[in-house]
């Protein structure tokens, strides 16, 4: 498996923490923030608004950023803004950018934001917290918090006792970072990892969603990867449980997904995208994989939907 930048490694397992469990996130990472929310009256997520925003002010990369609409405590009518970035790799311009994206929402909303930041880098000493500058009596002076995830290897012990969904992330994040270089070491650690969720009772759903986070940044050799699902295999075994098998065909399922549809751009273009509505509404691999194969000799788009409806039909007759 070829080598991936931090960025494309770690992007989407964090994005999709961050949505399914934003509210755990500020109670692990911000909790004096946290206990100001008014969760009873929920968040909304603003990320096309965000990309909007910020679309002309690109500077530099980051790893994932999130803007939130909430509410605070107190009965106020008024909603707040609270925007998030995870950066993975140490960068001389993430204290402008985090003040750039920051007017750029006030400007927008003309409401306050918070903007908050976790830095998931290997360099122990680098911690922007603050840009600013001083010209002629005018002073700009934009400070924000920082999330170390490092700090958390002195905290491993809070980390293994903790339920909060965030200290498996983090745990996960640490060990992908040390064992860059040593796979053994890496599988030892992604075993144990999902050891813990099995033995701490996370609900079904948390496991497969926890265990999807792990599987990702945990990335090993196929010969390891095989050790790995045996082991985990004998674990489910001795615990009377079957989330791997449901984690395993999650994966096909979006393997498959990605398949029909890189084959739809390149057969019929982007226009025939539409159809991947109804595809991934299907959850049974074996229909997904005549649809992949269906995309070869299918000449037409709707040549394609009376395949795969067709196979969905009789499915249902069978049930």
């Amino acid at each position: 498996m070829a080598n991936k930048t931090p960025q494309t490694q770690y992007d989407s397992p964090w994005k999709q923490m961050l949505q399914l469990y934003f509210e755990d996130f500020m109670q692990f990472f911000f909790p004096q923030a946290h206990a100001q929310i008014d969760w009873s009256r929920g968040f909304e997520f603003l990320d096309q608004e965000l990309q909007q925003v910020v679309r002309d002010a690109e500077l530099g990369k980051r790893l994932i950023d999130k803007l939130v609409k909430i509410y605070r405590v107190g009965g106020e009518e008024s909603w707040l803004l609270i925007h998030v970035e995870v950066q993975s790799q140490e960068e001389n311009d993430f204290p402008k950018r985090m003040f750039v994206y920051n007017y750029r929402i006030f400007d927008r909303y003309d409401r306050s934001v918070a903007s908050l930041a976790v830095l998931g880098d290997d360099n122990i000493n680098w911690r922007p917290s603050q840009f600013g500058y001083d010209l002629f009596g005018c002073t700009v002076n934009f400070q924000f918090p920082v999330i170390k995830l490092l700090d958390y290897q002195q905290r491993l012990s809070e980390l293994e006792a903790s339920r909060n969904p965030f200290a498996t992330v983090v745990m996960a994040h640490l060990a992908a970072v040390q064992t860059r270089s040593n796979r053994s070491q890496r599988k030892k650690q992604k075993i144990t990892l999902a050891r813990r969720l099995y033995e701490q009772g996370f609900d079904r759903d948390a496991v497969l969603n926890l265990l999807g986070f792990i599987d990702w940044m945990l990335t090993l050799p196929l010969n390891l990867e095989r050790e790995f699902k045996r082991e985990i295999e004998q674990l489910e075994a001795q615990q009377s449980m079957q989330y791997m098998t449901s984690f395993e065909r999650i994966t096909r399922i979006e393997g498959l997904l990605e398949a029909i549809e890189l084959g739809l751009e390149l057969k019929f273009g982007t226009s025939s995208l539409f159809v991947m509505d109804e595809i991934s509404q299907i959850d049974d691999v074996e229909q997904l994989r005549a649809i992949k194969d269906g995309i070869k000799t299918a000449h037409t788009v709707d040549e394609l939907r009376q395949i795969y409806q067709h196979s969905t039909t009789d499915t249902q007759l069978e049930n």
